[in-house]
């Protein structure tokens, strides 16, 4: 039996994980979401996700900062940010800690499938080279 792809949504509009993550569930995809950066800092932890969507803007800790935390403990987790403008500062910060991707909010859901899928398949290539 094969198990479903894990995916981490970090975001604290709701009105962006919910319907973002029944889409996932109905793609196949189990899906756990996060409304905070210490809430996803946990989740990693204690049942690390395939795959991380993380908002870069959020209150109390930013995902430029949680996703430099994550780093401290997990160097190769594959994170998309999600932002909602094309040229975010965060989004140059973040690229320093090694992001697989960049999904725009309002964009189709379709496109983040197959953001999610492409870094998969790259990850997945990767681990096997090892």
């Amino acid at each position: 039996m094969q198990t479903k792809t894990k995916v981490l949504l970090v975001d604290d509009e709701q009105d962006f994980t919910q319907p973002m993550s029944s889409w996932l569930t109905a793609k196949g995809y189990s899906v756990r979401v996060a409304n905070d950066g210490e809430g996803a800092i946990k989740i990693v932890k204690e049942d690390t996700p395939d795959i991380v969507f993380l908002d870069l803007k959020m209150p109390v800790m930013d995902g430029v900062e949680v996703l430099r935390r994550i780093r401290e403990f997990n160097k190769t987790l594959p994170v998309i940010v999600i932002t909602a403008y094309i040229d975010d500062p965060k989004a140059k910060e973040v690229n320093s800690y090694g992001i697989s991707g960049v999904f725009y909010k309002g964009a189709d859901f379709m496109e983040g499938l197959s953001l999610i899928e492409s870094v998969l398949r790259i990850s997945e290539r990767s681990k096997n080279k090892k």
